[in-house]
């Protein structure tokens, strides 16, 4: 097998932990001795041991001697005491001779000085191994780490002509089982999603994740003036899955029957009197450490998180049918004046889910102050 090859199965390991290990990242790692693979192992959980510790740990368990042999890892190992030891000691404790290195970390408690680590007792490190792959998977991960404000991925799904509903404001279903399916995977691997007051209101949506063995995201609904109805499915399950209701509105008899119910309220107002996007972020990340939202909002919430300057990404689930008619649209709001004012996406990828499409873009601001 090729370098190549084998940082492929630690990055299908590193897969294994998706949704799991948030706020770190998702790891995988491979030991390879002579062309054979003596160990392997991943981050599974927070908290839990590291990838390279799982890997050792088997090797260990098996009574294989690790000295000569080489280790792939997926991210640069790390060099310091969080809730697991440095990695690097295990790296170095186990005589392994060459380590090759997907993505740097841009953890400013790593970034570098991993890797220098090992080259200072005398192991090869070799980096950038698959780095594009290794730094896709890991997105959220480096987003929060530099900016401490969480990765928001914008999705929606639509027809060929742009509709999110039919004229009677009839949706279910657009796309199909494996679309659908997909997005639950999505509300796995993000901590949280988002979606708005009126999306509540006409859909009654429950917002989990519906995978076997998955875990539900934190629930986030904008609710400027908390019109969100107490027998809603959102407020009658807030006991069960988190759920934060980020208002504008302050009152604190508005907000106690919905904190009587399990809901946590957030005020974050703007000038507008609206729910200050860029100050919501704020609060999540810093606060309380939440490093991605899945944005499952209607349009004017779509329009207002791209104007915030909050969204990273967008996927855009495309079925092969046309509604026509003056139905509702993926963005709306008051929309750019001229096509030179446009937000500009760059595409990632194209995924084929059954009879549709997925397209994954990244949002990329121009001459905007966000």
């Amino acid at each position: 097998m090729s370098h190549e090859e084998y940082m492929r199965l630690a990055l299908e390991l590193a897969k294994k932990a998706t949704g799991f290990t948030s706020p770190n990242p998702i790891v995988g790692a491979v030991i390879v001795r002579d062309g054979e693979i003596i160990g392997q192992g991943y981050h599974k959980r927070y908290g839990d041991l590291h990838a390279e510790r799982n890997a050792f740990a088997e090797c260990d368990a098996k009574g294989i001697d690790c000295t000569g042999a080489d280790m792939y890892v997926t991210l640069e190992p790390c060099c310091h005491h969080g809730k697991q030891p440095p990695c690097t000691e295990a790296v170095i404790a186990h005589g392994i001779k060459r380590v090759f290195v997907g993505s740097s970390d841009p953890n400013p408690l790593v970034s570098g000085k991993g890797s220098e680590q090992l080259r200072r007792s005398g192991i090869e490190v070799h980096e950038g191994i698959l780095r594009s792959e290794c730094d896709k998977v890991n997105e959220i991960f480096f987003h929060y780490i530099t900016h401490k404000r969480p990765f928001v991925t914008m999705k929606y799904a639509m027809t060929m002509d742009g509709k999110i509903a039919c004229t009677t404001g009839e949706s279910k279903w657009i796309t199909g089982e494996e679309a659908r399916r997909h997005v639950h995977f999505e509300r796995l691997r993000h901590t949280a999603i988002m979606a708005g007051v009126g999306t509540v209101i006409a859909d009654d949506p429950l917002l989990t994740c519906r995978l076997e063995g998955g875990r539900d995201p934190i629930r986030i609904i904008c609710d400027s003036t908390l019109r969100t109805p107490l027998e809603s499915s959102i407020v009658k399950t807030a006991a069960e899955v988190p759920t934060v209701i980020a208002s504008a509105c302050a009152d604190p008899e508005r907000i106690k029957p919905y904190t009587d119910r399990g809901c946590e309220v957030i005020t974050a107002a703007g000038i507008d009197g609206r729910v200050d996007l860029r100050e919501l972020m704020r609060i999540l990340g810093e606060e309380r450490g939440i490093d991605s939202i899945l944005l499952e909002g209607g349009g004017e919430l779509n329009w207002s998180a791209l104007k915030a300057g909050i969204v990273n990404k967008v996927q855009a689930y495309i079925a092969p049918k046309i509604f026509g008619g003056n139905a509702k649209t993926p963005v709306s709001g008051e929309g750019v004046l001229t096509p030179s004012e446009a937000y500009i996406l760059e595409t990632v990828d194209i995924v084929r889910l059954g009879e549709d499409h997925m397209i994954e873009s990244m949002v990329r601001y121009v001459h905007r102050d966000s």
